[in-house]
């Protein structure tokens, strides 16, 4: 009992610094961003290969998504003959809470873990030290520029995402359900899903800030060689996904209550 109580507590305590230390992360980040201290040239390079390169990916996602969700929402009105309601809750359901988190966890895989593992080659390699020799800060130069691509590009790809999931949703429910793809979309209109699609999109802003912080803390912090590189990046991918779910659930709460 006292083995698993010490274990408990020190399992704890890891968790408690390992999240002062991204808090600590976010406000260097932030503190960096007033007055603006970044490479213009590395975050345009950044806003390149994390949204432009991530594009086909969360397209191919979004386009299943819907079509899952009309099958699903399908399946069960066809029983009921309520046809008019699939456009509504296969919209409601990919725009406020299923084609963000999907997004993000896209997101989180690729460009995420491949961020780990670029700041963590750089971090063994001795490339973040010669920065320092040069008096460049880290962080003004690698963590913010991809902090602003990341937050910036997955609400644009969440947004990009939304239409695909709806256009793959409308072809769906044509060929599979019967339902013209025409009245599907005017379905999905006449509900009013404005404020489930601006959700959507701020669950996409907090998902990047989340993978962001994540990332790089992770990256920044690498030890133990090439080994550690591979355990950084696992371990990044593990932490974003519960941080994306996390913070679906605080924006969520927040979101309800601001709206009473």
């Amino acid at each position: 009992m006292t083995r698993v109580v010490r274990a408990l507590g020190t399992h704890t305590l890891g968790l408690l610094e390992l999240l002062g230390a991204m808090a600590l992360l976010q406000l260097r980040i932030t503190r960096a961003l007033f007055p603006p201290r970044y490479d213009a040239r590395e975050t345009w390079r950044a806003f390149y290969k994390v949204g432009v390169k991530s594009y086909p990916i969360v397209i191919m996602t979004a386009l299943f998504t819907g079509a899952i969700m009309v099958i699903q929402s399908g399946h069960f009105v066809a029983k009921s003959g309520a046809t008019s309601f699939v456009g509504w809750a296969a919209g409601f359901a990919v725009l406020a809470e299923i084609g963000p988190i999907l997004i993000g966890l896209m997101f989180s895989g690729r460009v995420g873990a491949n961020n780990t593992a670029e700041l963590g080659t750089m971090v063994v390699t001795e490339q973040v030290d010669a920065l320092r020799a040069l008096a460049i800060e880290p962080i003004h130069y690698l963590a913010v520029p991809r902090f602003l691509a990341m937050i910036v590009m997955l609400f644009l790809l969440t947004a990009l995402g939304d239409l695909f999931a709806l256009i793959g949703g409308a072809i769906t429910a044509d060929l599979m359900v019967d339902i013209p793809m025409k009245v599907f979309l005017r379905q999905v209109f006449d509900a009013q899903l404005l404020d489930e699609y601006l959700l959507g999109l701020l669950k996409g802003s907090f998902f990047g800030m989340a993978i962001a912080v994540v990332s790089c803390h992770y990256g920044l912090t690498v030890r133990g060689g090439a080994t550690g590189v591979g355990r950084a990046v696992n371990a990044a991918v593990v932490a974003a996904a519960i941080a994306i779910f996390v913070a679906d659930f605080f924006v969520g709460v927040v979101w309800t209550v601001l709206s009473k």
